[in-house]
């Protein structure tokens, strides 16, 4: 039998309340066609990975909600110089969604955002503001799966789960109701596929969870080049990522995220099914 390096994919506890067993078969298939031997690992707790060619944190879904693990599992990782891909410096960065600021510092056109340390009222009111605004949106810097994300029309009251914590506020972009939310997906720095979120009505957000549902698209050459552009601009090159983007009332388009830790790649809108997804892995290790 050929030699198969060992692939270790980070996966949620067993009662975490988002079914994600389709979407890891479908990955582990991919890496297995690859020549990769794929074993799941509870990223809470991973037990020895010593053995391990290379580890995935691509199912360490709820790290949001326990972020002191997350950061804990990280620092282990790199203390004992541990395979990962994505490399430890480029989760830890992607981890915060502050990172929205450098890129935009960088010359890559994202969705306006203003970091605040602690939400009231006058806070809210000055980045209305400084949007030109009615509508924004306010989440966690540190948020997976929409949790803690809201939509607050003018005059609505900020939720008690966010006064007074430290949120990011963007203006609600008008292209997510209208379009939806494009998803470009990179392997090896190649271009895969694209897909695009659409909002169940009356809603915002894109995910299956809140009735959210996904079509396959053609990326646009803007599309594209702008997310080669945000990866670009990402401290280290990532193995596997996705680049999530909006359009603003005048339809160009903006990232609203960076997806390089545990992302829905939706391999079944691949042309190739996950292959090159496969072979980039099998070539960082």
């Amino acid at each position: 039998m050929p030699y198969q390096p060992r692939v270790a994919i980070l996966v949620p506890v067993s009662n975490y309340n988002e079914r994600w067993q389709p979407a890891f078969a479908r990955k582990a298939a991919a890496l297995t066609a690859a020549g990769l031997a794929v074993e799941p690992r509870l990223w809470t707790d991973p037990g020895d990975l010593s053995g391990y060619n290379l580890i995935l944190p691509l199912f360490a879904w709820g790290y949001q909600r326990d972020v002191a693990a997350w950061y804990a599992l990280l620092d282990r990782l790199e203390a004992e110089g541990l395979p990962v891909a994505n490399r430890v410096p480029l989760l830890r960065w992607n981890s915060d969604k502050a990172y929205l600021a450098e890129l935009g510092a960088k010359g890559v056109a994202v969705v306006p955002t203003v970091e605040v340390a602690a939400l009231d009222e006058a806070k809210l009111a000055h980045a209305r503001a400084m949007f030109g605004a009615e509508e924004v949106v306010i989440k966690p810097a540190i948020s997976g799966g929409a949790d803690g994300t809201h939509r607050l029309a003018l005059g609505a009251a900020i939720p008690d789960d966010a006064r007074g914590q430290r949120r990011l506020v963007q203006p609600l972009m008008p292209g997510i109701l209208s379009e939806g939310e494009m998803s470009l997906f990179f392997f090896g720095g190649q271009f895969s596929h694209a897909i695009v979120k659409r909002p169940a009505a009356g809603d915002f957000r894109v995910q299956e969870q809140f009735g959210g549902r996904e079509t396959g698209c053609d990326a646009s050459p803007a599309a594209r080049a702008l997310a080669a552009a945000a990866l670009a601009a990402a401290p280290v090159a990532p193995v596997y990522a996705r680049v999530d983007m909006v359009g603003d009332a005048a339809g160009k388009l903006h990232i609203i995220e960076l997806e390089l830790i545990e992302p829905s790649l939706f391999l079944h809108h691949a042309p190739d099914r996950g292959a090159a997804f496969g072979q980039a892995v099998y070539a960082a290790i």
